[in-house]
């Protein structure tokens, strides 16, 4: 009889980790700070056709890079003369379950069925589960999705249960938890139980699937204007989305700058059961974006594929306002009816489109489908019932967990600029803190590289955060 209680499961998580990933990511620590990541993600041994072979077996990829004409005219008159880059979409709501993330999905299916395991198991919120039961559905295995759903007073987000609707019937059983240290405690003992493949968003497998988004719209962009795009906007939450773009992207030739947009979620803490029904995004957010990219080890893997500081040139973020307003214009001015998270980036998209030129090429690099509990009417009406404020107004004004402010006019989309240094600085901290010994040449190099940046900025951080914590003491 195993020892079930919270504190063994959790002492058994690495191991549990490692028979549920196939995949022994103790090969390539270092003994350090840093570790092997480009032997890690080689590990899956694809190259990138057979990776797009994978894709095509389940009917993913393959999707339309669409231009935004309406859209980008609008921006155009809120631009400086000669100024308003041409606005794209690569509408990844096409995919069978409906978002890029079948793409994580059909690469981590495959590599389960390869490896013989009988089903798959994940922890979501819903569009990447989808995707993995879409998946397993076509490879012939059984799938079990777990997700945090619930307040303590029973009440559901309407996202995440429409998501669970869509897992059911798909053919996955879904164990629907309430917010707090449950979902991972459940998750370890499902797998253990089982004996299922860990679906995780955050291993190689994951991340070498959305490799093929990036190296598709970079290839989508020279077939139909005869070069590769001048910028790429990524929806930001645990950084695999804007990872394995851009590593996608770089794959393909392309070194186009990849900017990370999110919904200015702060203040709200997403573990928090009170506020946990007073957000109008389940993801997309900063309340994922800012610490995954800070501690990328964070996820349900001893080493995360997903390292977004090392491919992000800038990061941006809107409020929820923008993005509902955005959301809004999509529909009416292009006829397309579309999810929250490909809005978030949509609407960073459209001011940054105002900083570029007429003839440059600006990529939102997806899209997800949109329903009954996603409907941008349904989290108004949720975040009415809720207490929030829904007004017209200058959306900078919004208080996240209070107010929602619609813009008044197209001008009044700002996105706000995220300092990179400090989310440096941040994860150099976190590195420091969790080792032992002061960082080698090795882990010099390894930090410059995850913070990219050079081993002498990382010195000179390390020289102040030692200052500080002197000064501290």
């Amino acid at each position: 009889m195993r020892d079930n209680s919270y504190s063994a499961v959790m002492a058994r998580r690495n191991q549990i980790m490692k028979s549920a990933v196939g995949l022994d990511y103790s090969q390539f620590e270092s003994g350090g700070i840093g570790f092997d990541y480009e032997g890690m993600m080689a590990a899956t041994g694809l190259s990138m056709p057979q990776v797009t072979e994978v894709m095509r077996s389940f009917n993913v990829g393959d999707t339309p890079l669409l231009e935004l004409r309406n859209i980008t005219a609008l921006a155009r008159r809120y631009a400086p003369e000669g100024f308003g880059a041409r606005i794209l979409v690569k509408d990844e709501a096409c995919n069978p379950s409906g978002s890029f993330k079948a793409r994580r999905a059909a690469l981590s299916v495959h590599m389960a069925r390869e490896m013989g395991y009988r089903g798959v198991i994940t922890a979501t919120s819903g569009n990447y589960g989808a995707a993995v039961v879409s998946c397993c559905a076509k490879a012939g295995l059984k799938c079990i999705v777990v997700q945090e759903c619930y307040d303590s007073r029973g009440v559901g987000q309407p996202e995440i249960i429409e998501k669970a609707r869509k897992c059911e019937a798909l053919g996955a059983e879904v164990v629907q938890l309430s917010v707090g240290p449950e979902l991972f405690y459940v998750f370890l003992r499902l797998l253990e139980d089982t004996g299922y493949f860990n679906a995780s968003l955050y291993t190689p497998y994951g991340i070498q699937g959305v490799e093929s988004l990036g190296y598709e719209l970079t290839e989508q962009c020279r077939q139909k204007f005869g070069r590769a795009p001048d910028m790429v906007v990524a929806t930001n939450a645990g950084g695999g989305n804007l990872t394995g773009t851009a590593r996608g992207m770089q794959k393909a030739g392309c070194g186009a700058p990849v900017v990370a947009a999110s919904v200015d979620l702060k203040g709200l803490h997403m573990a928090s059961d009170t506020q946990f029904n007073r957000k109008s995004f389940t993801t997309g957010h900063t309340g994922f974006g800012m610490p995954f990219s800070t501690w990328p080890d964070r996820s349900d893997v001893p080493r995360s594929a997903a390292r977004p500081l090392r491919y992000m040139e800038r990061y941006v973020t809107l409020t929820q306002g923008e993005v509902f307003y955005m959301t809004e214009m999509l529909s009416i001015l292009e006829g397309m009816e579309r999810g929250p998270a490909g809005n978030t980036s949509l609407a960073a998209a459209f001011c940054l489109a105002r900083e570029l030129p007429q003839d440059a090429l600006l990529v939102v690099q997806e899209t997800e489908y949109t329903g009954a509990g996603k409907h941008q009417n349904a989290q108004l009406a949720f975040a009415r019932e809720h207490g929030i404020t829904l007004r017209v107004g200058d959306p900078a004004e919004q208080v996240p967990g209070q107010s929602i402010v619609l813009p008044e006019h197209p001008g009044q989309l700002r996105a706000a600029e995220v300092d990179l240094n400090r989310l440096r600085r941040s994860l150099i901290h976190r590195a420091l803190t969790d080792s032992k010994d002061m960082p080698g040449e090795a882990d010099l190099a390894f930090l410059a590289a995850e913070t990219r940046t050079s081993p002498a900025f990382v010195r000179q951080v390390i020289t102040q955060l030692l200052e500080d914590d002197n000064e501290t003491k």
